[in-house]
């Protein structure tokens, strides 16, 4: 009997891209902007979100789906920061789907109302491949470096970084004692990315969040247009 190579790969990315529409057509009805998170564990997305919602509680109700291998840490903080959030845990999954993230919307629309809510913030799993080939019917993808990962992660790792509608660079706060460059860093981001606009800031100390922040309310308010 002859061997045969069977792909899964297509049968699970149009599965997920039929998912993604059907998700992307439920945001535009209830009118909520929704942003994928991305970045390797320990850059900071959980504080930038933290950090972002602080900014624009004001104008807007934010929620988030937090996704992790396992724990609920990161729910946990987020709703004793008062958002509502809905973990995901993996089990050793290292990106979200289409499938989870919709279950994920029910439990909001059921806890909160989906209409209620402006901003979703999608905290995917810290991974720097996988997430990329995975549309979860967000508005915005948003990559996370922090200066101590080093600025060489866009030249190891370009797909996401070429797949980001917008960089943010976190922990500049700390950039002194780290061998970060910067002139590389942007270098490498004019060659990949040129178009996505990019921050420097610190969720820690606030350094840049403002302008970070005032963008994405543009993007909001355009897409509310």
């Amino acid at each position: 009997m002859s061997e045969q190579t069977l792909t899964i790969e297509s049968p699970i990315l149009n599965r997920n891209e039929r998912l993604a529409q059907q998700l992307r057509e439920r945001f535009r009805a209830s009118g909520t902007y929704v942003v994928n998170v991305l970045s390797s564990p320990g850059s900071g997305k959980t504080s930038t979100i933290l950090a972002t919602n602080e900014r624009l509680r004001d104008r807007y109700r934010a929620a988030v789906i937090e996704g992790d291998i396992a724990s609920d840490v990161d729910a946990q903080t987020m709703k004793e920061a008062g958002l509502p959030a809905v973990q995901i845990n993996t089990g050793g999954l290292c990106h979200l789907e289409g499938n989870v993230i919709s279950q994920a919307v029910d439990a909001l629309d059921a806890g909160v109302g989906l209409e209620h809510i402006d901003i979703i913030f999608i905290e995917n799993v810290g991974n720097l491949v996988c997430p990329v080939d995975f549309d979860l019917g967000e508005n915005l993808a948003v990559m996370i470096l922090s200066v101590p990962e080093g600025d060489d992660k866009p030249v190891k790792y370009p797909g996401i970084f070429q797949h980001a509608g917008a960089q943010l660079l976190n922990k500049v706060d700390v950039a002194p004692a780290f061998d970060f460059d910067l002139d590389a860093y942007h270098s490498v981001l004019d060659e990949l990315n040129p178009r996505a606009p990019r921050f420097a800031v610190s969720a820690r100390t606030g350094e840049g969040m403002d302008a970070w922040c005032a963008w994405l309310a543009e993007q909001i308010e355009a897409a509310r247009a």
